[in-house]
């Protein structure tokens, strides 16, 4: 990988820019994305545990319908939101293209190693994706989740298309910025190894935390593991692969399975 300033994921700064223009970038990059739905998901958990009932009584619904009865302007509202939900991650892609170092090859998301990517991605979903799941079942029979409803949409021709595009863009805006970007300037900023990664999983805990506690806590064990794997392989590919991987099948699998088997929690 081209670890661009001071070699590395992590590399330093080579005087370009300074340590105070590069913690204001980060700021504002965070706030244009995973930090404002960290915020989000901090104050939408606050209103299900002052809502008298349960939490595993309640729903985080997730890929919900905009316009329902109107299958075309729908369809026009979940591609729109796909679309600006990728916004940040031009932006960071245009903030290191401006350091030169190659755009966003310098965290490992492009298409060099499709092999080793999907290869590597798909053992890593396979083992996160149903340890995830269990924690879910667990931590909702314990009462610390909401119930998650992974899609609502209509029963439309672009259902599961739609379904696939919204997988794929959450792990390619979380990976990139919450383990690439994040990292990368971290460690330019002169964080300790163990400090940005703690930085990055509860990051990636937070903005989980509208399911409940055990998103919260499941999500940070990802965070973790997701970080050692991208020090040890470099790239964020893989974990773009596992990651769009897990929620395709958490999202059609939901899709197709829900009020037909009884283990799936529903509402």
């Amino acid at each position: 990988m081209d670890g661009g300033l001071g070699g590395g994921p992590e590399g330093r700064p080579d005087g370009g820019l300074s340590l105070r223009i590069l913690r204001g970038e980060t700021v504002l990059v965070l706030a244009l994305s995973l930090g404002a739905s960290g915020v989000s998901a901090l104050i939408s958990f606050i209103g299900a545990l002052t809502r008298p009932g349960g939490l595993k009584d309640q729903a985080a619904m997730l890929n919900s319908s905009h316009a329902p009865g109107r299958p075309w302007l729908d369809l026009a509202w979940q591609l729109f939101g796909i679309a600006t939900a990728l916004v940040p991650v031009a932006l960071v892609a245009h903030l290191l293209i401006r350091e030169r170092v190659g755009g966003l090859r310098a965290v490992g998301f492009d298409g060099r190693r499709p092999g080793f990517d999907m290869s590597r991605g798909a053992g890593v979903a396979a083992v996160i994706g149903g340890s995830g799941l269990l924690l879910y079942l667990g931590a909702r029979a314990a009462g610390f989740n909401l119930t998650v409803v992974p899609e609502g949409l209509p029963d439309v021709w672009w259902k599961f298309p739609v379904l696939i595009a919204s997988a794929v863009q959450n792990a390619v805006v979380e990976e990139v910025i919450v383990v690439g970007y994040l990292l990368r300037r971290l460690g330019q900023l002169r964080w300790t190894p163990v400090a940005a990664l703690a930085a990055s999983a509860v990051l990636r805990g937070s903005y989980h935390l509208y399911q409940g506690i055990g998103g919260f806590v499941g999500n940070m064990v990802m965070g973790v593991i997701f970080v050692l794997l991208y020090r040890r392989w470099g790239r964020v590919g893989p974990l773009v692969a596992a990651h769009a991987l897990i929620d395709i099948v958490a999202f059609l699998g939901y899709a197709l399975l829900a009020g037909k088997v009884g283990w799936l929690p529903t509402v």
